[in-house]
């Protein structure tokens, strides 16, 4: 495998911080929403590579190496030896739901010899649950999956991803990965803290919380919040929830990614099906670097080679807690999983992952996703 990797911002040329030849490479293109905005930055990234497979998505934060980048756009330029892939986009404009573009996508893959998915997607209109049980519905789907949802800052105004064309709203792209020469391990972990009463959720539709305890989701939701209520949606970032569907589950982290002040409801990055269980949740700083560190000790536990590329889905409130600490995540992964993997990645508004021993995937917020990739 190599790789290139190459960083700018809007006023300068690309930087390559690796350099290794690349013919017909994947690239994956990570990068500030405004800058992935402008019109010629497609036409830009296929100059460069002109055989090359092109993946966009805007971010809340852009990953490169050890460092975590703002209003950037970053590339990673992948040439596999021994493993092909296949790409395959859907619009959710296209579809009557998202659970029905997820099975488009994966029926369009040749199910023989599919070893993982990864997934780029919309962060605004894609219900990220629904999306991961449309992928996973397909006939003879047995793949694993792993990726995230893309991110536009704390703004929460519109994200944009594509597959070969200028980025947009909307779209989700998978790529497919083929070969026994490839290893793929994965992992996610957290570092948060529940807090406060637990409490039942009695209405909700999908990923829209309308009741806890049977009272508006939103008015409870600010009373613990207080000043910072005024804040939403972006202080919600800072005390996500906790929602365990049934007795004994893994529970997951919901973030909030919208509010309806008129409805008093609350939009989640992933479905909060009724009489769940649902608490608080709130870290720190060390919190968060220790977790890193056990979601990369976690995706390292059964290797049988180093990873030589590893792809980081972070969420921004993983992000805005850290603040100017932020790269210690990054760090305590790129200790734990060794120097011969080149690391890209973003920072989310979701991350897709199954838990450790397990091929289902999930959709979580406010964790560390790993995927390593050898040949």
């Amino acid at each position: 495998m190599k790789t290139q990797q190459a960083i700018k911002t809007a006023n300068s040329d690309w930087e390559y911080t690796r350099n290794e030849d690349v013919k017909n490479p994947l690239v994956l293109i990570f990068g500030d929403r405004n800058l992935l905005e402008k019109e010629d930055i497609y036409e830009e990234v296929r100059r460069m590579y002109p055989n090359g497979d092109l993946v966009f998505g805007s971010t809340s934060g852009e990953i490169l190496s050890t460092n975590v980048h703002e209003n950037t756009i970053t590339l990673t330029a992948i040439e596999f030896e021994r493993t092909s892939f296949e790409i395959v986009s859907r619009n959710v404009s296209d579809f009557s739901n998202i659970q029905e573009m997820g099975k488009s996508i994966t029926q369009e893959f040749d199910k023989k010899g599919l070893q993982h998915l990864f997934v780029v997607s919309d962060g605004s209109f894609v219900n990220g649950s629904g999306l991961i049980k449309g992928l996973e519905n397909a006939n003879d789907f047995n793949a694993s999956i792993t990726g995230g949802l893309c991110g536009d800052g704390a703004r929460f105004e519109k994200t944009l991803a594509s597959y070969n064309e200028n980025p947009k709203q909307g779209e989700v792209i998978a790529v497919g990965f083929y070969g026994s020469d490839l290893e793929v391990s994965y992992a996610n972990y957290g570092g948060w803290t529940p807090f406060g009463p637990e409490r039942i959720i009695t209405k909700s539709e999908g990923n829209v919380l309308y009741e806890i305890d049977g009272k508006p989701a939103l008015d409870l939701y600010k009373k613990y919040l207080g000043d910072k209520a005024e804040q939403l949606p972006q202080a919600a970032l800072l005390y996500p929830l906790t929602v365990q569907d049934k007795p004994g589950s893994e529970p997951l982290v919901r973030t909030i990614l919208t509010i309806d002040e008129e409805k008093n409801s609350m939009v989640l990055a992933g479905d909060a099906p009724v009489n769940s269980k649902v608490q608080l949740m709130m870290s720190t700083v060390d919190d968060i670097a220790q977790g890193a560190a056990k979601a990369a000790s976690m995706a390292m536990k059964k290797r049988k080679k180093n990873p030589e590329l590893a792809l980081l889905v972070s969420c921004v409130g993983r992000k805005l807690v850290m603040d100017q600490r932020t790269e210690e995540e990054i760090e305590e992964v790129a200790e734990v999983i060794g120097p011969d993997a080149t690391i890209a990645g973003f920072y989310s508004y979701g991350e897709m992952s199954p838990f450790t021993d397990s091929n289902q995937c999930q959709l979580h917020n406010q964790t560390m996703t790993l995927t390593l990739l050898s040949e």
